[in-house]
């Protein structure tokens, strides 16, 4: 007699909190090894944690263990052409969900510039799309690897670095920011 087989679909809760514990205490050991440990830096990591579990419960999951997929039956889910078939609703929460990276990456790094930041946005944006395509093979994930995501994604990320560059040019403001800068004294560069 033959087992039953049976796709069980991974919760999400499980994964991500663990996930989002375990990168606040690396960013935290970061801190202290680097002698950088305050309040404000402690918030970024935490910041950073929940945000990167936020954006794996949402941009990964639903993902099921014994997949019902057989090793012919799997067609890419790729969107490669720009602005195809893709709505303005979309567009708008890919833009949105990237602002927030786009303005704790420059407070991680010593010397933030446009080059830089666009680097982190644009590897985390891509690393997300081919993370959802390996789902899709491996797990019966239910999202598309989409050029239209990584775009507004990294249109996002752009915009947020630059209202942190808007903010700190708001007098007063820019001494506040520094502390949870974690190489202090370093605002971002506007240009580079």
């Amino acid at each position: 007699m033959q087992g039953v087989y049976e796709q069980v679909q991974v919760p999400v809760l499980p994964v991500v909190i663990p996930l989002g514990i375990v990168i606040f205490g690396l960013l935290l050991w970061r801190l202290v090894a680097k002698r950088l440990l305050s309040v404000p830096r402690a918030l970024v990591a935490a910041a950073l944690a929940v945000y990167a579990a936020g954006i794996v419960g949402n941009t990964v999951f639903p993902i099921f263990v014994n997949p019902i997929i057989g090793p012919d039956d799997w067609t890419p889910g790729l969107a490669l052409n720009p602005f195809a078939d893709y709505e303005i609703e979309d567009a708008l929460i890919n833009v949105a969900v990237f602002v927030p990276l786009g303005m704790l990456v420059p407070l991680l790094l010593a010397k933030p510039t446009w080059g830089k930041v666009l680097l982190a946005v644009v590897g985390t944006s891509l690393g997300i799309e081919l993370i959802q395509l390996a789902a899709q093979k491996y797990f019966a994930g239910g999202h598309i690897a989409d050029v239209n995501d990584l775009l507004s994604n990294v249109a996002g990320g752009m915009l947020g670095y630059l209202l942190l560059l808007g903010l700190y040019r708001v007098p007063g403001l820019s001494g506040f920011i520094e502390r949870f800068h974690w190489a202090p004294a370093a605002a971002p560069a506007s240009a580079a």
